[in-house]
């Protein structure tokens, strides 16, 4: 049993699974107030700007399991836990900005997750 590839696999699918439930929110999600009480730094953004964000979490998140799972073009994986790394520290400086310090080390962690979800997933292919 190679518990290398386990980690690697477990530690993909929680990342991913992260990012795809965020993205899916924020691609499904309507702008009213009750969003808006949970997500204030959408008021920093048009619709169509949470949505392209909604966007390329899912696609961070697919980006994360397909290559890898399929073994065509594995490389996009660790290219796409780069991807939401830059997300995150996006993310983190909208919250820096905004003065929401207490949402910034949710976006460390993930960019932390996405880091080495990304480099354990680069050392097997």
């Amino acid at each position: 049993m190679d518990f290398g590839l386990i980690a690697t696999w477990t530690l993909l699918g929680l990342t991913a699974l992260a990012f795809a439930a965020a993205g899916l929110m924020k691609l499904s999600g309507k702008r009213d107030a009750k969003t808006l009480q949970q997500m204030p730094w959408m008021e920093d953004f048009s619709v169509a700007q949470v949505r392209l964000i909604g966007a390329a979490e899912t696609l961070g998140a697919i980006g994360l399991i397909v290559p890898f799972a399929t073994g065509i073009l594995p490389w996009l994986t660790p290219l796409a836990g780069v991807g939401l790394i830059v997300l995150m520290l996006g993310a983190a400086a909208t919250h820096v900005r905004r003065h929401e310090a207490k949402m910034v080390p949710v976006n460390l962690v993930l960019a932390v997750l996405a880091g080495v979800a990304a480099y354990m997933a680069y050392l097997r292919i």
